[in-house]
């Protein structure tokens, strides 16, 4: 992991402290930031967010999608927790502590807009950082690719009727125009350009395309990181009357984490699949695509909204959340059963 991607959580937490920070400093200048629209995206978040997503989507190669077959079963776990599991456990989580229990304690006039937040997050399977945890965990390189491929290539048709479905039948109206926008703009067109832009490095040479990835992954966090302090600027007045909130929208995120990654990890052990398979599914099935949640929230419910908020609660326990996961799998390796091509081995301390 790179510096930036190891203490993610704290960059966060610092971005949360100079957002709120500039946000009362200079109320003026965000205002005047925010204004800047055409057709209900902002101009300079959707720029940052193209800086976000397009290098996460050059390092993924959809020709690992032939290699699918190989792994049928660990890809249908992962397919099954992605779509048919994760994003209505998560509006069923969502309504259980943020309209029961959390209710009493949160702006009631934003909790269908949390809601959509968590929802947005869930119906986002990750991209990039998964790379980093199935690596942690000794999971199969070309499994890994391979199923980030054809998540990605599913998230382009399936994402905005998801979020659709489950945001109406959670009673929350959306603007179907500005969601189809959303996923055309942070999904078709940076998928477009970021394998256009892969196929041109790969031209040059693998060392060429190797070292451009490790220049733009940090231009990448950096503008993640600009877009947060943009948000928490105009969220710090909310979140200087309400500190909990962070900590109460981050109680389903936490949950839904844990719930997914043990159910793909005990999933892929009944149907018979390998350590290192189990791994990244069960990895890809706890964590999100965040850069596009966030953009998506941001499109859809506006800068000072309880959804661009919920999403960046995402990001700030991502990093810890998935390291405990890691840890698990690492630790329960000899919970597989032997065979000749997965030996069992001591557990990792």
């Amino acid at each position: 992991m790179s510096v930036f991607e190891r203490y993610l959580t704290l960059w966060v937490f610092l971005c949360i402290i100079a957002g709120v920070l500039l946000g009362q400093a200079a109320p003026g200048v965000f205002q005047a930031i925010g204004s800047l629209e055409i057709a209900q995206v902002n101009l300079p978040v959707g720029l940052l967010i193209w800086l976000m997503i397009i290098p996460m989507l050059v390092k993924v190669d959809f020709g690992a999608l032939s290699q699918v077959r190989r792994h049928w079963r660990g890809i249908s776990v992962t397919l099954f927790v992605n779509w048919a599991v994760k994003p209505f456990s998560m509006a069923f989580l969502g309504w259980l502590f943020i309209r029961q229990v959390f209710a009493p304690w949160l702006p009631a006039a934003q909790l269908d807009s949390y809601i959509a937040g968590l929802i947005l997050l869930a119906a986002a399977p990750c991209t990039a950082m998964v790379f980093v945890w199935s690596r942690l965990s000794g999971g199969d390189p070309l499994f890994t690719l391979s199923q980030v491929a054809l998540n990605d290539t599913i998230m382009v048709f399936a994402f905005a009727p998801v979020v659709g479905l489950l945001l109406g039948l959670s009673s929350i109206s959306v603007p179907w125009v500005t969601l189809l926008t959303s996923v055309v703009l942070y999904i078709v067109i940076p998928v477009i350009l970021a394998q256009l832009w892969r196929r041109a490095l790969l031209r040059r040479g693998q060392a060429v395309f190797d070292a451009t990835l490790t220049r733009v992954g940090s231009l990448s966090i950096a503008a993640l990181l600009l877009t947060l302090v943009l948000l928490f600027a105009f969220q710090g007045q909310a979140i200087i009357e309400q500190p909990l909130v962070i900590a109460m929208l981050a109680v389903p995120i936490l949950v839904q984490v844990l719930f997914n990654s043990a159910l793909a990890y005990w999933l892929n052990r009944r149907l018979g699949e390998r350590h290192d398979i189990a791994c990244p599914s069960a990895l890809i099935g706890a964590s999100n695509f965040f850069e596009l949640a966030v953009a998506a929230a941001i499109s859809l419910f506006g800068f000072q909204s309880g959804a661009a908020l919920a999403t960046v609660v995402g990001v700030l326990i991502e990093v810890p959340v998935m390291l405990l996961v890691v840890r698990v799998v690492n630790r329960t390796r000899g919970w597989y059963a032997c065979s000749a091509e997965t030996p069992v081995r001591e557990p990792v301390l």
